[in-house]
């Protein structure tokens, strides 16, 4: 499977360099963390080779979409982290020009003149295995072995798709080794708190999912306490807030027997508490672009603020853009706050179906629809739901309703399967995402008739499941 996938990698560059000639090569990528890494690679390496190309990013392939780049004077398109879903629209529009489709997507029609490079074309259905930006890396790297030194980006976009789970594999296993080996990644075994380059060690711990601490998580109030009853001094010498980073090795000791004992006798496993480090070693200590964990977060709130290209020109070293990112990175903190806070107050209404096993959330225009997913994300690591509960949420987008589906916790659910019958029943709508995290586009006036066809199948999906059980 894996040996078919890298000899298709081959093919598909050999494919490239008998097509490309010299003329601008029409890169479109999906606009989202795994999608601007895809972009950062190719550009990148097509950069390094004086390959000519015209970028941009888009969130979906529709028609209209489709349409205005059949109209582009470009013999030669790459789709990157986006495309496999959008085979036949592909095929319609873009039909007499050369295609390559470097994408991890599902797909449910493989018959496609254009070039397709996708994992699940060769055997590899595991999720973790490999991202858009994998793909986008490991055709690169057969374009030139130079480019093992892009190895890391790739690794930002698997950990902004979700597939970093205190560790990775397959595919992914083997880009961290070339990221390694080129000298661009340096792992260590340390906390698996969020935020240990930037973030006030009190924040941290405020705003650490994983792992939960009780007491502590959610609660600033209660962060100080835990410090102060560590004897932890939050602040440094010189009165600034103390991060993870500025702690003493007696200091850590403390934090993390303490947090070891807030969690005996929780659900969750007190010494799971330690993973993987994946720090940028080309990036400045006590950065946000330091720990790639932190990358993907800066990358996705440029994503979804609408500003891809910021993310994008972190990349390249470009001051600005990392000046700019970094604001929208507070502004993406402040709405995600807003967001939860929303969930909190209106769980009680109409605006929030709660019920055994599944929950739908209809935020209609209260909340961002490029945070909607975001939002059923924190939502699910929220300890407020039992392990399998299915997160249902809606945010309205313009005439249409953004559909996301989430999971709480690691269960063998399909996901994109659920959302795609449910879909299904209120019209032809394309399905995007993967068994663990997917999402769709309805019309609006369609969004109550959903809603109530989503509550009976999930209603019927978990009598099922309990039953099997």
């Amino acid at each position: 499977m894996r040996g078919d996938f890298l000899l298709a990698v081959k093919e598909t560059v050999k494919r490239f360099n008998e097509l490309r000639q010299n003329k601008p090569i029409r890169i479109v990528s999906h606009m989202d963390c795994d999608g601007l890494s895809s972009a950062a690679i190719l550009s990148n390496a097509f950069y390094r080779h004086n390959i000519k190309f015209v970028l941009s990013m888009v969130r979906f392939l529709d028609n209209n979409v489709l349409e205005e780049l059949s109209k582009e004077p470009y013999d030669l398109f790459i789709f990157s982290d986006i495309g496999s879903s959008y085979l036949k629209d592909i095929e319609k529009h873009l039909g007499s020009k050369s295609v390559f489709i470097l994408d991890h997507h599902m797909f449910e029609d493989s018959r496609t003149k254009a070039v397709h490079l996708n994992p699940h074309a060769y055997g590899i259905h595991d999720y973790a295995e490999v991202s858009g930006s994998g793909v986008a890396y490991f055709f690169s790297k057969s374009l030139d072995e130079a480019n093992m030194d892009l190895s890391y980006i790739a690794l930002i976009g698997a950990i902004g798709d979700i597939q970093e789970k205190n560790g990775f594999t397959g595919l992914n296993q083997i880009i961290l080794e070339d990221a390694i080996s080129s000298g661009k990644i340096s792992l260590t075994k340390g906390l698996k708190l969020f935020g240990t380059q930037t973030r006030p060690l009190h924040k941290a711990l405020e705003y650490s999912i994983d792992p939960y601490i009780p007491g502590v998580t959610g609660s600033e109030d209660g962060a100080m306490l835990f410090l102060n009853e560590l004897n932890i001094s939050m602040r440094n010498k010189d009165n600034t807030y103390k991060k993870v980073i500025d702690l003493t090795e007696e200091e850590l000791k403390q934090l993390v027997t303490g947090i070891i004992l807030r969690r005996l006798g929780s659900e969750e496993n007190p010494e799971d508490i330690f993973g993987p480090v994946y720090s940028i070693t080309s990036e400045e200590e006590g950065s946000t672009t330091r720990d790639a964990k932190e990358y993907s977060t800066l990358l996705n709130c440029c994503a979804r603020l609408g500003k891809p290209s910021i993310g994008l020109g972190t990349f390249f070293k470009n001051k600005k853009a990392m000046e700019n990112a970094t604001g929208l990175l507070s502004t993406y903190k402040k709405e995600i706050i807003i967001s939860l806070d929303w969930f909190h107050k209106n769980r009680k209404t109409t605006s929030i179906m709660e019920k055994h096993g599944y929950v739908i959330i209809n935020a209609e225009d209260n909340v961002r629809d490029t945070l909607i997913g975001t939002l059923a994300s924190m939502i699910s690591k929220l300890n407020l739901y039992d392990l399998g509960t299915i997160i249902l949420s809606m945010a309205h987008s313009a005439n249409e309703t953004k559909i996301s589906l989430r999971l709480v916790g690691y269960k063998d659910v399909d996901l994109r399967g659920i959302l795609q019958k449910i879909v299904g029943k209120v019209g032809n709508h394309i399905v995007g995402g993967h068994k663990i995290a997917c999402g769709a586009l309805i019309p609006q006036e369609k969004e109550f008739e959903f809603i109530k066809i989503a509550d009976q199948m999930l209603s019927k999906f978990v009598l099922e499941e309990n039953i099997a059980i």
